[in-house]
């Protein structure tokens, strides 16, 4: 089909230079695609970069403690992914003695792999005929075949999953997933693409019928609650600190974080005074209260917005037991709390 055929001719002369493009090793395929999930690919390399270095294979990640992991996952965000590599590299490691499974259908029932990811390592590792379907191959086909059913509803996913399997490569599976997915990458952009120089604009309704800016479509997500954090930074006399693990199946599960007091509104030094006083954590102790940023930083999270108070709270002695400040860059932390700790330099 003229279609695949020009997408491979583009991607043999324009793709870029990539470790993961070098290798059919199931595991370095599996890792990079986990990585670039939600992650631009010049964010994500450095962290593929990392992860081959201090785990070059499934046993070695398999035996790694979650927090190493997390610490080395930090800054990626969707802390999930890196909790689920883990729990996969374990099974893959213990269960089956480090041999991933060879087809889309068993691939497909471990944990964090989805269809997107199941095809790709499929495919790249063992030459199925399973087409992947992200971001970047909804924009692509959306547009040149000018489909308007909205790629996030589930009428969407199955149209375009079926369009793509009809049109893959069945005897180079690999390169026909490549193909598409670097084509939406570099060229077929989402915003301000540059179709004069694209080699599928002659058969592409989206160019053709002026629909470049409305392609693909897609239903608005609901409003992002806003929500207000204020982190209390103890500082003790002795140059301690308290970090707290987060519990439970919210954000930042198992990652670190300074006592988090949520309130309903923006508070003032003074209305927060009053909640800081009576904190279980100073427990009736003198203390030096002064906030760090007066305009909240937001942190925009898929769902929800933070608005961000950091709250410095010195204190002669911690009513807990802290951990010393120059340890401090050794625990797993959110984004935000990293951004913090770097520019405060304790």
């Amino acid at each position: 089909m003229k279609f695949s055929k020009t997408l491979t001719n583009w991607y043999s002369n324009n793709k870029r230079n990539l470790p993961w493009r070098k290798t059919n090793e199931p595991y370095h395929i599996w890792l990079s695609e986990i990585i670039l999930q939600q992650t631009q690919v010049a964010q994500g390399l450095p962290y593929y970069e990392s992860f081959l270095a201090k785990y070059p294979t499934v046993f070695e990640l398999a035996k790694a403690d979650e927090e190493d992991i997390l610490k080395l996952w930090q800054g990626l965000g969707y802390y999930s992914r890196a909790r689920n590599l883990h729990v996969t590299a374990k099974y893959i490691a213990n269960e089956l003695h480090g041999q991933f499974p060879i087809n889309y259908k068993d691939l497909l029932k471990l944990k964090g792999i989805g269809d997107y990811t199941a095809s790709a390592i499929a495919s790249i590792c063992f030459n199925e005929a399973a087409a992947v379907v992200d971001g970047n191959v909804y924009r692509v086909l959306s547009r040149y075949f000018g489909i308007e059913t909205p790629i996030n509803s589930s009428k969407g996913a199955k149209e375009f999953k079926a369009l793509a399997q009809e049109l893959i490569d069945k005897n180079n599976p690999a390169e026909f997933n490549q193909s598409i997915m670097e084509f939406g990458a570099t060229q077929c952009k989402p915003k301000n693409p540059d179709c004069s120089v694209c080699p599928m604009n002659d058969g592409c309704m989206a160019f053709n019928y002026k629909m470049i800016n409305y392609l693909p479509v897609k239903i608005k997500s609901a409003k992002a609650k806003k929500k207000h954090f204020n982190f209390l930074v103890f500082i003790s006399e002795d140059g301690k600190t308290i970090l707290q693990k987060r519990k439970g199946k919210g954000i930042w599960q198992n990652l670190y974080q300074f006592p988090l007091v949520e309130t309903n509104k923006a508070v003032d030094v003074e209305s927060f005074k009053t909640i800081v006083e009576n904190h279980e954590l100073i427990n009736g102790n003198n203390f030096e209260f002064t906030p760090y940023n007066n305009e909240a930083i937001v942190h925009k999270l898929s769902h929800q917005h933070l608005h961000t108070k950091f709250w410095i709270v010195n204190v002669e002695k911690l009513a807990v037991k802290g951990i010393s400040i120059e340890e401090i860059n050794n625990y797993a932390v959110p984004i935000l709390i990293g951004n913090f700790i770097d520019s405060f330099n304790f």
